[in-house]
């Protein structure tokens, strides 16, 4: 199988799943340790988050015992497809990591039938130039991936682990190809749901004349996925656009 076909197949086995399963709410607990190395800095936030699915918009309370925000789930909600077409922007510095994301539609590659006139199909992408890693075995997929030229400034998965249970990406490396933008997503199923679990988030920052690299470590954990309302969603305001009834 060539490694496009295989990159394929996986992309098609995660939308399925991640369009089958997807919770009404999700809360969780969410630790986050940013430095600035070069500036000899460091910050903790930890905040306990509730987050409708539905937008993403969540209620956050700041560890132990702080305020409370409403916004977009910090700093991203872990029910994300990150193969989907997907939007985002960030402030990255020592008091906040804030991704302001925009999930889209899932993204599905077609498959082809097979062709009794053609001795060989060979099915590629071709913005991105897939190849297999020396330790990719056949149930557990390990994917390289660069952008083409068709890519142009984008984001793109560099680095797909496959999970040989769920057979689910249980790895993403997402890189952005007009910066040194790095973003690490380790995945895990938890209550029938296919979540991230633990990221990295690196980039450098442009901050009046100064030049820092920051640097996130991100840990979820204490899920809970409520099928109605919790208390605290109350607090949030209307989806928007309304659920079409």
């Amino acid at each position: 199988m060539t490694p496009d076909l295989a990159l394929a197949l996986l992309i098609n086995r995660t939308t399925q799943e991640y369009g089958a399963h997807a919770p009404a709410y999700i809360a969780y607990r969410e630790t986050t340790h940013v430095t600035a190395p070069s500036l000899g800095r460091s910050q903790e936030i930890d905040r306990g988050v509730v987050a409708r699915n539905a937008d993403g918009l969540a209620v956050m309370h700041d560890l132990p015992g702080g305020g409370q925000h409403i916004g977009p789930a910090f700093p991203i909600i872990p029910y994300f497809d990150p193969f989907s077409t997907y939007s985002f922007s960030y402030l990255a510095n020592l008091k906040a990591i804030d991704i302001t994301l925009r999930r889209g539609a899932p993204s599905t590659f077609p498959i082809p039938p097979p062709d009794t006139g053609a001795d060989v199909v060979v099915p590629y992408v071709s913005f991105w130039d897939v190849s297999y890693a020396p330790d990719s075995r056949a149930d557990r997929l390990h994917l390289l991936i660069a952008p083409t030229p068709r890519c142009g400034n984008c984001m793109y998965p560099s680095d797909v682990v496959e999970d040989p249970q769920t057979h689910l990406p249980a790895h993403i490396e997402l890189r952005d190809d007009a910066s040194d933008m790095v973003i690490d997503l380790d995945y895990q199923i938890v209550d029938g749901y296919w979540i991230i679990t633990h990221g990295t988030f690196t980039a450098t920052e442009h901050v009046l004349f100064t030049t820092f690299k920051v640097f996130a470590v991100i840990n979820y954990d204490n899920f809970d996925f409520p099928t109605a309302p919790p208390p605290e969603a109350a607090a949030l305001p209307p989806p928007s656009p309304p659920p079409t009834p």
